[in-house]
């Protein structure tokens, strides 16, 4: 006779809440088992993270009912929700650069030792407690501000292990994580697991979600829609479920023969510290796309093209002319655009409105004061026709990444560019706002620009290109036709195919 289930760890039943009169959480039901990896995955406003909160003791429900450990529970703050055993990974980490890891992970509660922190006691609490979840190579003394991204988000779920947590929130916990530490993040997970500590993850990349998880929630507009066991699904029957269409209908119809234009950008032996002989072309129309591993030489590309980090060696012509693209004031002058894969890092300034932010480029270029009321006119345009979902007076930081995403596209719309380098356009995009992205792309191209996409998402790499090269140890390993499989780009970017073979 088969042992029955464990009982949940957590029970949400009928949650709702509201703000200033909008309903973001209508009668959501959820429940974590021990040891359960419980996805919760939807569009960008579908509730997933006001329910987080809620469950982290951010927010106080207004209605329904939280049971924890066979208790009813009303947290009142983030505090009495960890006392309680839930600890909560943000994607933004909360951590002290120039305290070592110790420091940080027994932050609040240090042991003492005749009224002293017992540094001695501190140190060895925290290497058990990292040998317990598999991480014995991280030194409980290392300054945390020199450790890598992962290590810093292991750093984070420590400091929770240290207050007991049972359930762990993880809220895109690979956003900033590099393609080689995503498998490390997916040991520590299972470790967890087998501890017994449920996990409710959160996460827009569908692939990891069915890596890790035993069942899946999807959220809607606030509502929960299903929950689904995950070995019982399909991404394209997961996708339906989100956004009311097929996984297929995600990507518009590739450039046909007669949809490309001339050749509008060239590279010949183009060079630099990171980048050696690189050739290719971009013609007028079509979007390229770029795949490789991480550290290839992607980023460095797109930077050399927008004249971040420029090429010291070989050519670039735009449009026939031979160009020399030294700062990326000379590439906005020349026409090309650049949307960086650091988001908030690199693409908006947070504290600023939407339309400040809208106009940076249009600013930058044109520093007269005359026109600028037609030029934010322009922009305002540009943002309804984009479909940015805030007033444009509102902080950027306070927009989902879609909309950011889609506020940085309309910065460089106002300037009518030639060439539109766009790097990693969609990383941290739900899939709804995703559609949308690659709708804009490729109506960029019909429009006549010429575009450069970096992906790390193969399926999206596939599904926009008209072509696709693929760069390795800094220069072009090869290149490939649309329709090119997934195994094509990763045998050219880890060099088991000769590059003629290509």
């Amino acid at each position: 006779m088969a042992d029955p289930p464990p009982a949940p760890l957590l029970v949400l039943r009928g949650i709702g809440k509201s703000f200033l009169g909008v309903r973001v959480l209508d009668g959501v039901d959820l429940d974590v088992a021990p040891g359960e990896v419980h996805a919760v995955v939807g569009e960008n406003g579908a509730g997933k993270s006001t329910l987080m909160k809620i469950v982290s003791g951010g927010y106080v429900l207004d209605e329904g009912s939280v049971e924890f450990a066979g208790e009813p529970r009303a947290f009142r703050g983030p505090r009495d929700a960890q006392r309680a055993g839930i600890g909560i990974i943000h994607q933004e980490f909360n951590l002290l650069p120039e305290r070592t890891v110790a420091e940080n992970v027994y932050l609040g509660h240090e042991p003492v030792r005749r009224g002293l922190v017992d540094r001695r006691e501190m140190l060895g609490r925290t290497r058990q407690l990292l040998a317990s979840i598999g991480e014995t190579a991280l030194p409980a003394d290392a300054r945390v501000g020199r450790l890598g991204v992962a290590q810093q988000q292991v750093v984070e779920i420590a400091k929770a292990l240290a207050l007991d947590a049972r359930l762990l929130i993880m809220d895109e916990p690979t956003a900033a994580l590099a393609d080689h530490e995503v498998e490390l993040l997916y040991g520590l997970v299972r470790r967890l697991q087998e501890r017994g500590i449920g996990l409710l993850y959160v996460s827009h990349r569908l692939a990891e979600v069915f890596d890790l998880s035993g069942r899946i929630t999807v959220l809607k507009d606030g509502r929960r829609v299903t929950t689904l066991r995950t070995a019982d699904t399909t991404p394209d029957d997961l996708v339906r479920h989100m956004v009311g269409r097929e996984l297929s209908s995600y990507y518009p119809d590739r450039a046909g023969p007669g949809d490309r234009g001339p050749v509008r950008l060239v590279v010949r032996d183009g060079g630099n510290r990171k980048l050696r002989g690189v050739n290719l072309e971009l013609r007028a129309g079509e979007v390229l796309g770029v795949g490789g591993l991480q550290g290839a030489g992607r980023s460095a590309l797109a930077r050399a093209l927008f004249g971040a980090a420029p090429f010291t060696t070989g050519e670039v012509t735009l449009d026939g002319v031979p160009v020399r693209l030294r700062s990326p004031r000379a590439a906005v002058r020349a026409g090309v655009a650049y949307v960086t894969e650091d988001r908030k890092g690199e693409g908006i300034v947070a504290r600023q409105s939407v339309l400040d932010n809208a106009l940076l480029a249009s600013r930058a270029v044109f520093a007269a004061r005359s026109g600028r009321a037609a030029r934010a006119t322009r922009v305002r345009e540009l943002l309804a026709a984009v479909q940015v979902r805030a007033d444009d007076g509102q902080e950027i930081r306070f927009l989902s990444g879609g909309n950011q995403q889609k506020v940085v596209l309309a910065r460089w719309l106002a300037l009518g560019p030639r060439i539109l380098l766009f790097d990693e356009p969609t990383r941290g995009i739900d899939v709804g706002a995703k559609s949308a992205i690659h709708d804009l792309v490729r109506r960029l191209a019909r429009d006549g620009a010429a575009v450069l996409m970096i992906s790390s998402d193969l399926a999206e790499l596939r599904g926009m290109s008209d072509r696709i090269v693929v760069m390795r140890d800094g220069r072009v390993a090869g290149e490939l036709p649309a329709g090119a499989t997934e195994e094509d780009v990763v045998a050219l970017a880890v060099g088991t195919v000769r590059e003629s073979a290509a």
